[in-house]
């Protein structure tokens, strides 16, 4: 069972949608009792940094989390700010994040970016999977995803880095430490590759 984090932030009925178009079983969870069962969890999450950790804290489902991630090793998913509080830290606030991947999350510097309208960068951008990738097989080639964020995972290692794009610079887009991945763009707003993304995440 795929579970959908309903933890206050982020569009979960829109990754449910795509589950349900695809005939996979998915389900939100709005408490602990809710994950009981899952064998693989999405964290989404949109806005800023502390808010994201303040809620999740808030919840009553970090315990829970954390029990099934870290000791059950279940496959975990963070989505937008929802990978970004996978790390330690953030320049845009002052709380830790959850820790699981090292690095740290960190703005853009604006002298190296394109033209007004600067930040957030947002729209529509290429992503480089490296090779092997489960996570984007099928996407190795011309994959495009949608993305909306001022703020990157910087990760103190590259063997953490699943896949880059650029603006500006080049930076992870995606991560992975084991069971659990992150994604810095959307896939429930990016069409079939978002689908095939998704899709390949529920096969792992």
């Amino acid at each position: 069972m795929i579970t959908i984090i309903n933890y206050g932030l982020g569009n979960v009925q829109a990754f449910a949608n795509v589950y349900k178009r695809l005939n996979i079983p998915a389900a939100i969870a709005r408490n602990a009792q809710d994950l009981v069962g899952a064998s693989k969890l999405i964290l989404p999450g949109v806005g800023a940094f502390d808010h994201a950790m303040e809620l999740l804290d808030g919840s009553g489902m970090r315990g829970a989390i954390e029990e099934m991630v870290l000791r059950k090793a279940v496959p975990v998913l963070g989505v937008c700010v929802g990978m970004q509080i996978l790390a330690g830290s953030s320049d845009e606030g002052k709380l830790s994040g959850l820790g699981w991947i090292n690095g740290r999350v960190r703005r853009f510097d604006e002298k190296t970016l394109p033209q007004p309208p600067r930040l957030p960068h947002m729209g529509w951008n290429d992503v480089v999977p490296k090779p092997d990738a489960k996570l984007f097989s099928g996407l190795e080639q011309d994959s495009r995803f949608y993305f909306l964020h001022s703020y990157y995972v910087d990760c103190a290692s590259n063997d953490n880095v699943l896949a880059t794009s650029e603006y500006g610079i080049a930076f992870g887009c995606a991560v992975r430490s084991n069971n659990i991945y992150g994604v810095q763009f959307h896939p429930e707003k990016s069409h079939d590759y978002g689908v095939r993304l998704l899709k390949n995440f529920a096969e792992l």
